[in-house]
């Protein structure tokens, strides 16, 4: 029975010669237009009120990074900094004032620890601005004080839920595990600044990484704690699933160099191969583009050319007529998530795949 969520792979598998290096000439001007087309068609916003849900001010997500304030600021200073303008400071001081707005424990209802408005997404921001910038934009008091909150908070939900792990959280009510909202990605930001914690809190990490490993099934995660995975009808995304989780992993390897992290990490590449062709669109949160993110992340971990020939296959996919036909509607069709944006930074990492990474989500830094 065909797959409501992804494309049958019909491409035969690497054949063990070196891939084929990327075809400048044709990938630039397809990627150069793309833009074009974006810029042409996306209808400008005129200012707050074009906004979705309009210019109000929302105190609870000022320091949400891919939701709020915190992406605001920290894209403002990577914008200033690029055109050469000196006031990139001042997004900058903007974007470290906002750390104390993630103080408290509590300080969203829906769950204050998470990637895309919690405090997972705040430190994931300042690794970015760190990354492009060359320095650390906060002190190492802020950090230290960030990432004992999210401890802290993990711990206390594991306690009260009697959860099996030293650290739990949770979202709107659920448990995600996966990258979007879940514990793959707050891990994942806390190994990124491993440095700044204390060996005991060090080892609740490991401890929470191993559980969540322990929790794969097939090469697959289920979006939340506790489920059962449907073969047949499950979720092969960087938002939920394994094409998001492999981060954790390949972040896992780089800080402890233990290898059954990146053997977690290339089986998550193999499930992805076989059920990555998504049918919800281009984009890098639940499409094409997003998968074939994981060969380039698998492509720098271990040098090998069959990644590269993958994430070409996957490529030359996005063009073909069954994909244009046979892929869902967008809402958001110009959007770095759900749409061409993030297609668009695909396709120019491909052909430099020595330095590619997924959007806003680096495991290298």
């Amino acid at each position: 029975m065909e797959s409501q969520r992804c494309f049958a792979n019909r491409f035969d598998d690497y054949p063990g010669s070196p891939a084929a290096a990327p075809d400048r000439e044709a990938a630039v001007p397809l990627v150069t237009a793309t833009i074009e087309r974006i810029l042409r068609e996306l209808p400008p916003l005129g200012g707050p009120r074009g906004c979705p849900g309009g210019g109000e001010a929302d105190a609870d997500t000022r320091a949400a990074f891919l939701l709020g304030g915190a992406g605001v600021y920290a894209v403002a200073a990577l914008v200033y900094r690029a055109l050469g303008l000196p006031d990139y400071a001042r997004p900058l001081g903007k974007f470290r004032e906002l750390s104390e707005v993630c103080a408290p424990l509590s300080f969203l209802e829906c769950g204050s620890d998470e990637l895309f408005v919690g405090r997972a997404g705040y430190l994931c921001a300042a690794l970015v601005l760190k990354q492009r910038l060359g320095m650390e934009v906060l002190t190492a008091a802020q950090i230290k004080s960030i990432c004992l909150a999210i401890l802290e908070s993990g711990k206390q939900y594991a306690v009260k839920k009697r959860k099996p792990v030293p650290l739990m959280y949770s979202y709107y009510g659920t448990e995600y595990l996966g990258a979007a909202h879940g514990l793959s990605s707050i891990l994942q930001m806390l190994l990124s600044y491993y440095e700044y914690l204390q060996p005991a809190d060090q080892e609740l990490v490991w401890q929470s990484v191993d559980f969540l490993m322990d929790q794969e099934q097939n090469s697959n995660w289920p979006p939340e704690l506790g489920e059962t995975i449907e073969r047949e009808n499950e979720l092969v995304h960087w938002c939920h699933g394994a094409p998001g989780i492999a981060y954790l992993f390949a972040k896992a390897y780089l800080v402890s160099k233990k290898p059954q992290y990146l053997d977690t990490c290339i089986r998550c590449g193999e499930l992805t191969w076989q059920k990555g062709l998504l049918k919800k669109g281009p984009g890098i949160c639940h499409g094409v583009a997003g998968s074939a993110y994981v060969f380039l992340l698998l492509y720098r971990l271990t040098g090998n050319s069959k990644y590269i020939y993958r994430a070409q296959r996957f490529a030359e996919f996005l063009f073909t007529e069954e994909f244009k036909s046979g892929s869902r509607a967008l809402e958001s069709v110009y959007s770095l998530y759900e749409g061409f944006s993030g297609t668009v930074c695909f396709l120019t990492d491909l052909l430099q795949p020595n330095q590619a990474e997924f959007p806003l989500f680096s495991v290298f830094v």
